[in-house]
């Protein structure tokens, strides 16, 4: 009798929370477009007063994995860059997503 092997509850978890990041990423993105008319990007902490730059800070934070991944499907579409540039963009961008992920899933976890 062949018994599939099982799922484990830490993976789960970490795939929940890999989704989560990734979701939360792109409402805060999201959000900030339909505020601002402008899209995020790693040039806030560049630009305007410095009260501004350190505001931008904790929306970089959790956008950022989305930011990535859209300056990656750009930069191949448009420039043309290698599938091994990418692959590692993706690495990051999944890396990011499970830690912020993380913070918003335990986050919740404390709320409810």
């Amino acid at each position: 009798m062949f018994v599939p092997p099982s799922v484990s509850p830490e993976t789960i978890q970490s795939f929940f929370a890999l989704a989560m990041g990734f979701a939360v990423a792109g409402l805060c993105a999201s959000g900030y477009s339909l505020f601002s008319r402008h899209v995020p990007s790693f040039r806030l902490l560049e630009v305007g007063p410095v009260p501004a730059r350190f505001a931008a800070i904790p929306l970089l934070m959790f956008s950022a994995p989305y930011i990535i991944m859209r300056n990656t499907i750009r930069g191949r579409r448009i420039e043309g860059r290698r599938a091994e540039i990418v692959m590692l963009a993706t690495v990051i961008a999944g890396l990011w997503s499970l830690m912020s992920g993380t913070v918003v899933v335990l986050a919740l976890q404390a709320l409810f």
